[in-house]
């Protein structure tokens, strides 16, 4: 039997959407017969400074979130293929390192700039691998993906490939799979669009904004009695506990907390409706789980077109204040909760339950042409 094809999936820490995306794409293509190994080189070329960036990324996106949009809009301008700071010697030296060590026989980035990396470090050695970029962003897409050298772009939904085709990318090397979730997503069952809805089971992703917990919970829990919610608090648990503590005891039996939970999916298909910020990873496994979702807070630029990818779906909306999140619940509920229905339905028209499992497919494929 010949041995497994080995792939190097790259990823970083700069939003969960990356990491989710690598991590679900090495257990499809596992499950598919591939050898994976997943890495961050910034973590691994620079790890203390990594950690910096990372929390200073959070804390603009959740408390900054116009000069983050400055910030991301500006990376529009930049030619990272010329750029070589000292940031970023570090993990383009990890990177080679993993190559050289791993000997793979081709390389899946889900982070844009590890492709400019790439390209320097073929051009050192005179070796070069297949490079596949997973594009966690949707519709609005930022330079860097599109500049990327390439061979191939694994992107979330249609819409997203014909504009990345508008821009100037070659169609056939653009393949629609869908946001790599969970393989599970394709075997889970959701909650059906004929259930009766009492109780109906919100699932709640708070920011780490203090005052938002206790103001969402009770917009939602006050939109109908029927409503019944889970609170996960992640890796803000120590900050916003007694906050939502408050608002179990105010709610008796309406209310469950969950801290850091690696069971989300799973929480997703046994839920009527998810609120939550617009992150890659929470809005595509919303639409895998056929989970309707409101969202409650935006970073512009980044996460607009996940936005406007639930808004053409037909399976979300924005509800950017506790009133609007409240109304919007009323409205999904009102008359034996035809509108809920509606967008239940939507989903599972888009149907996107799969999409690590088709990228692992198109990717094996890819190698096996060409003989790998």
């Amino acid at each position: 039997m010949p041995d497994p094809p080995r792939i190097l999936i790259v990823t970083a820490a700069f939003g969960e959407g990356h990491n989710s995306a690598a991590r679900n794409l090495a257990l499809a293509l596992d499950a598919a017969g591939a050898c994976t190994r997943v890495s961050d080189p910034c973590v691994i070329g620079m790890p203390r400074l990594t950690d910096l960036l990372s929390r200073g990324y959070r804390l603009a996106t959740t408390h900054l979130p116009q000069v983050w949009a400055w910030i991301y809009r500006s990376t529009d301008r930049c030619d990272f293929s010329r750029q070589r700071g000292p940031l970023m010697r570090m993990p383009e030296r990890s990177l080679a390192a993993m190559i050289e060590d791993f000997q793979p026989v081709a390389v899946v980035s889900t982070y844009p700039l590890y492709p400019y990396f790439l390209a320097r470090i073929f051009a050192q050695s005179g070796k070069s691998l297949p490079v596949f970029t997973v594009v966690t962003d949707s519709i609005e897409i930022n330079a860097a993906w599109l500049r990327a050298p390439s061979d191939w772009w694994l992107v979330t939904d249609p819409i997203t490939r014909d504009a990345m085709i508008r821009k100037g990318l070659v169609a056939e090397q653009i393949c629609d799979t869908g946001f790599p979730v969970h393989p599970g997503f394709a075997e889970w069952v959701p909650v059906p669009a004929g259930d009766g809805c009492d109780p109906f089971r919100v699932l709640y992703f708070p920011t780490a904004k203090l005052p938002f917990v206790r103001r969402h919970s009770q917009a939602l829990l006050d939109a109908s009695p029927a409503v019944h919610l889970t609170i996960v608090l992640g890796r803000n648990v120590r900050r916003l506990y007694s906050r939502a503590r408050d608002i179990k005891n105010a709610y008796p039996d309406r209310v469950r907390i969950l801290g850091w939970t690696r069971k989300v999916p799973q929480l997703l298909t046994s839920h009527h409706l998810v609120v939550g910020k617009a992150g890659g990873a929470t809005v595509h496994e919303a639409i895998a789980a056929c989970c309707p979702m409101l969202i409650h807070h935006l970073v512009p630029g980044q996460e607009e077109g996940n936005l406007h990818l639930l808004e053409a779906i037909g399976g979300g909306a924005f509800a950017a204040t506790p009133e609007a999140l409240s109304r919007q619940v009323s409205e999904l509920l009102a008359d034996h909760a035809v509108a809920w229905r509606a967008m239940k339905s939507a989903l599972a028209r888009h149907a996107r339950n799969s999409g690590a499992i088709a990228a692992a497919r198109f990717i094996l494929n890819q190698l096996a042409q060409r003989g790998l």
